[in-house]
Protein backbone atom coordinates (compact mmCIF):
# COMPACT_ATOMS: atom_id res chain seq x y z
CA UNK A 1 0.00 0.00 0.00
CA UNK A 2 1.21 3.43 -0.90
CA UNK A 3 1.77 5.91 1.74
CA UNK A 4 0.40 9.33 1.75
CA UNK A 5 2.20 12.50 1.08
CA UNK A 6 3.79 14.62 3.66
CA UNK A 7 1.07 16.53 5.07
CA UNK A 8 -1.58 14.60 3.28
CA UNK A 9 -4.92 13.30 5.33
CA UNK A 10 -4.01 9.78 6.75
CA UNK A 11 -5.61 6.86 4.90
CA UNK A 12 -8.57 5.27 6.55
CA UNK A 13 -10.47 2.09 5.86
CA UNK A 14 -14.14 1.85 5.28
CA UNK A 15 -15.76 0.83 8.94
CA UNK A 16 -18.19 -1.81 7.56
CA UNK A 17 -20.22 -3.50 4.35
CA UNK A 18 -22.91 -0.78 5.07
CA UNK A 19 -20.54 1.70 4.55
CA UNK A 20 -19.31 0.37 1.58
CA UNK A 21 -22.72 0.02 0.45
CA UNK A 22 -23.76 3.55 1.36
CA UNK A 23 -20.61 5.75 0.07
CA UNK A 24 -20.87 3.51 -4.18
CA UNK A 25 -24.56 4.36 -3.82
CA UNK A 26 -24.11 7.68 -3.07
CA UNK A 27 -21.31 7.79 -6.06
CA UNK A 28 -23.49 5.95 -8.64
CA UNK A 29 -26.64 8.62 -7.83
CA UNK A 30 -23.74 10.92 -8.53
CA UNK A 31 -22.75 9.46 -11.93
CA UNK A 32 -24.75 10.98 -15.03
CA UNK A 33 -22.74 9.97 -18.02
CA UNK A 34 -20.51 7.91 -15.74
CA UNK A 35 -19.13 7.18 -12.80
CA UNK A 36 -14.90 7.22 -12.94
CA UNK A 37 -15.07 11.28 -12.22
CA UNK A 38 -17.14 10.95 -9.13
CA UNK A 39 -15.36 7.76 -8.09
CA UNK A 40 -11.99 9.40 -7.88
CA UNK A 41 -13.40 12.35 -6.04
CA UNK A 42 -15.47 10.74 -3.80
CA UNK A 43 -13.00 7.55 -2.74
CA UNK A 44 -9.61 9.24 -3.17
CA UNK A 45 -10.20 12.92 -1.86
CA UNK A 46 -13.63 12.71 0.26
CA UNK A 47 -13.17 9.02 1.94
CA UNK A 48 -9.61 8.76 1.76
CA UNK A 49 -10.05 4.89 1.54
CA UNK A 50 -6.91 4.85 -1.10
CA UNK A 51 -4.73 7.50 -2.68
CA UNK A 52 -4.56 8.65 -6.45
CA UNK A 53 -2.09 5.91 -6.96
CA UNK A 54 -3.46 3.07 -5.36
CA UNK A 55 -6.89 4.10 -7.24
CA UNK A 56 -5.05 4.26 -10.61
CA UNK A 57 -3.55 1.01 -10.21
CA UNK A 58 -7.42 -0.73 -9.45
CA UNK A 59 -9.06 1.48 -11.89
CA UNK A 60 -6.04 -0.45 -14.53
CA UNK A 61 -6.93 -3.71 -13.12
CA UNK A 62 -10.65 -3.01 -14.03
CA UNK A 63 -10.31 -1.76 -17.57
CA UNK A 64 -8.26 -4.90 -18.10
CA UNK A 65 -11.17 -7.06 -16.89
CA UNK A 66 -14.47 -7.90 -18.53
CA UNK A 67 -16.94 -5.34 -18.03
CA UNK A 68 -17.46 -2.12 -16.79
CA UNK A 69 -14.47 -0.99 -14.67
CA UNK A 70 -16.38 0.87 -12.06
CA UNK A 71 -18.33 -2.39 -10.91
CA UNK A 72 -14.63 -4.76 -11.43
CA UNK A 73 -13.30 -1.46 -8.99
CA UNK A 74 -16.14 -1.73 -6.75
CA UNK A 75 -15.74 -5.67 -6.63
CA UNK A 76 -12.09 -5.31 -6.05
CA UNK A 77 -12.08 -2.55 -3.19
CA UNK A 78 -15.06 -4.23 -1.08
CA UNK A 79 -13.20 -7.43 -1.09
CA UNK A 80 -9.51 -6.17 -0.44
CA UNK A 81 -11.52 -4.92 3.08
CA UNK A 82 -14.27 -7.35 3.95
CA UNK A 83 -14.28 -10.00 1.35
CA UNK A 84 -17.26 -11.49 -0.61
CA UNK A 85 -19.45 -9.55 1.99
CA UNK A 86 -17.70 -6.43 1.10
CA UNK A 87 -17.50 -7.24 -2.59
CA UNK A 88 -21.25 -7.88 -2.74
CA UNK A 89 -22.31 -4.94 -0.65
CA UNK A 90 -20.08 -2.14 -2.50
CA UNK A 91 -21.79 -3.66 -5.86
CA UNK A 92 -25.21 -3.97 -4.42
CA UNK A 93 -24.64 -0.07 -3.36
CA UNK A 94 -23.30 0.97 -7.15
CA UNK A 95 -25.94 -1.15 -8.87
CA UNK A 96 -29.27 -1.39 -7.15
CA UNK A 97 -30.88 2.19 -7.10
CA UNK A 98 -29.29 3.36 -10.43
CA UNK A 99 -30.85 -0.21 -12.18
CA UNK A 100 -34.53 0.82 -10.21
CA UNK A 101 -34.02 4.36 -11.53
CA UNK A 102 -33.22 2.93 -15.17
CA UNK A 103 -35.96 0.83 -15.29
CA UNK A 104 -38.38 3.29 -14.61
CA UNK A 105 -36.94 5.86 -17.41
CA UNK A 106 -36.97 3.08 -19.89
CA UNK A 107 -40.80 2.57 -19.66
CA UNK A 108 -40.56 6.09 -21.08
CA UNK A 109 -37.61 6.14 -23.54
CA UNK A 110 -39.37 5.30 -26.39
CA UNK A 111 -41.93 8.86 -26.17
CA UNK A 112 -39.41 11.29 -24.67
CA UNK A 113 -36.83 9.96 -27.06
CA UNK A 114 -38.08 11.91 -29.71
CA UNK A 115 -38.42 14.97 -28.19
CA UNK A 116 -36.11 17.95 -28.98
CA UNK A 117 -35.42 19.06 -25.93
CA UNK A 118 -34.83 15.75 -24.37
CA UNK A 119 -32.32 14.41 -26.85
CA UNK A 120 -30.82 18.19 -26.75
CA UNK A 121 -30.29 17.10 -23.06
CA UNK A 122 -28.63 14.40 -23.66
CA UNK A 123 -26.18 15.96 -25.99
CA UNK A 124 -25.30 18.21 -23.88
CA UNK A 125 -24.63 15.52 -20.68
CA UNK A 126 -22.56 13.56 -23.21
CA UNK A 127 -20.00 16.60 -23.52
CA UNK A 128 -20.26 17.05 -19.75
CA UNK A 129 -19.46 13.12 -19.50
CA UNK A 130 -16.67 13.78 -21.49
CA UNK A 131 -14.99 16.74 -19.41
CA UNK A 132 -15.06 15.01 -16.25
CA UNK A 133 -12.93 12.00 -17.34
CA UNK A 134 -10.25 14.26 -19.06
CA UNK A 135 -10.75 15.99 -15.69
CA UNK A 136 -10.27 12.60 -13.74
CA UNK A 137 -7.62 12.40 -16.11
CA UNK A 138 -5.50 15.12 -15.33
CA UNK A 139 -5.85 14.57 -11.92
CA UNK A 140 -4.39 11.22 -11.91
CA UNK A 141 -1.45 12.35 -14.20
CA UNK A 142 0.60 13.45 -11.45
CA UNK A 143 0.82 9.99 -10.39
CA UNK A 144 3.59 9.21 -13.79
CA UNK A 145 5.94 10.39 -12.32
CA UNK A 146 6.21 7.48 -10.33
CA UNK A 147 6.07 5.10 -12.97
CA UNK A 148 8.84 3.16 -13.48
CA UNK A 149 8.68 3.37 -17.29
CA UNK A 150 9.28 7.27 -16.93
CA UNK A 151 7.23 9.97 -17.77
CA UNK A 152 8.38 10.08 -21.88
CA UNK A 153 7.00 6.65 -22.40
CA UNK A 154 3.56 7.20 -20.30
CA UNK A 155 3.14 10.03 -22.83
CA UNK A 156 3.94 8.09 -25.33
CA UNK A 157 1.88 4.98 -24.97
CA UNK A 158 -0.89 6.83 -24.17
CA UNK A 159 -0.80 9.51 -26.83
CA UNK A 160 -0.91 6.19 -29.47
CA UNK A 161 -3.77 4.60 -27.25
CA UNK A 162 -5.66 8.23 -28.01
CA UNK A 163 -4.40 7.68 -31.91
CA UNK A 164 -5.38 4.15 -32.25
CA UNK A 165 -9.12 4.69 -30.17
CA UNK A 166 -9.96 8.07 -30.68
CA UNK A 167 -8.51 8.88 -34.46
CA UNK A 168 -8.47 5.28 -35.83
CA UNK A 169 -11.57 3.94 -34.36
CA UNK A 170 -9.35 0.09 -33.55
CA UNK A 171 -11.64 -2.02 -31.55
CA UNK A 172 -10.47 -1.83 -28.02
CA UNK A 173 -9.68 -5.49 -27.43
CA UNK A 174 -7.12 -5.54 -29.29
CA UNK A 175 -5.37 -1.90 -28.22
CA UNK A 176 -5.67 -3.54 -25.31
CA UNK A 177 -3.71 -6.45 -25.78
CA UNK A 178 -1.13 -4.81 -28.28
CA UNK A 179 -0.22 -1.66 -26.59
CA UNK A 180 -1.39 -2.59 -23.35
CA UNK A 181 1.02 -5.78 -23.56
CA UNK A 182 3.98 -3.51 -24.89
CA UNK A 183 3.53 -0.64 -21.82
CA UNK A 184 3.14 -4.00 -19.64
CA UNK A 185 6.97 -5.47 -21.33
CA UNK A 186 8.47 -1.53 -20.81
CA UNK A 187 7.21 -1.79 -17.18
CA UNK A 188 8.46 -5.09 -16.44
CA UNK A 189 12.03 -4.25 -18.23
CA UNK A 190 12.34 -1.08 -16.46
CA UNK A 191 11.89 -2.50 -12.85
CA UNK A 192 14.42 -5.32 -14.19
CA UNK A 193 17.10 -2.68 -14.81
CA UNK A 194 16.00 -0.50 -12.19
CA UNK A 195 18.71 -0.16 -8.95
CA UNK A 196 17.04 -1.98 -5.40
CA UNK A 197 15.76 0.20 -2.73
CA UNK A 198 15.39 -2.40 -0.50
CA UNK A 199 12.19 -2.74 1.07
CA UNK A 200 10.34 0.70 -0.95
CA UNK A 201 10.85 -1.54 -4.60
CA UNK A 202 7.52 -3.20 -5.23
Amino acid sequence: MSEPGAGAEPLRAPASPGELFRVFNALALQGFGGVLAVAQRELVERQRWMDKAQFLEVLSIGQLLPGPNIVNMALMIGDRHFGWRGAAAATAGLLALPLLIVLALAALANQMAALPMVAGALRGMGVVAAGLVIATALKLAGTLKNNPMGMKWCLAYGALTLLAVGVQRWPMVWVVLGLGGAAVATAWRALGTAPATGGDRP
